[in-house]
């Protein structure tokens, strides 16, 4: 029963499989059910071309989808990965996005150890050692840890 059922899948199974899944990426974006949808386009799309070919079973109508689907996952993000640019490169590198501001030392800085005081936030800083009330300007991030300099 199941081997007739899969041996009747029209082309139109194919198509309507895959416009179900693009929907579902309307519906849950992730950039992931496209390519899926796609491959399924394509296989119906051959399906009826070669629909009365003898060697387009079922098994093969498979195989190629599923190939099909991989190749275009890969592809897709390879594509997206090479295109992955931002208009806010440190938006979750807090650290990074503070290079370059200054501060006054909150807490002095003795044997290269202090803390600042950065918007709403207190931050450890490694520098040379400076008496408390000194401008500093953060030169690199390294963890949570600022290197901070005279200004």
């Amino acid at each position: 029963m199941l081997q007739d059922l899969l041996s009747n899948l029209g082309p139109w199974s194919w198509l309507i499989l895959g416009i179900v899944l693009l929907g579902a990426e309307l519906a849950a974006p992730g950039v992931f059910l496209i390519w899926i949808g796609a491959a399924a386009i394509v296989v119906g799309a051959l399906s009826l071309l070669l629909w009365n070919v003898a060697f387009w079973s079922w098994q093969l109508q498979f195989l190629v989808f599923a190939i099909l689907a991989i190749a275009f996952a890969v592809a897709g993000r390879r594509f997206y990965s090479r295109n992955a640019t931002s208009d806010e490169p440190n938006l979750n590198r807090r650290g990074k996005s503070l290079i370059g501001r200054t501060a006054t030392l909150h807490e002095p800085i003795s044997e290269g150890r202090g803390r600042i005081r950065l918007d709403d936030t207190w931050w450890p800083v490694m520098g040379p050692d400076l008496p408390a009330g000194t401008r500093v300007k953060v030169v690199s991030a390294e963890g949570r840890d600022l290197r901070v300099e005279v200004a």
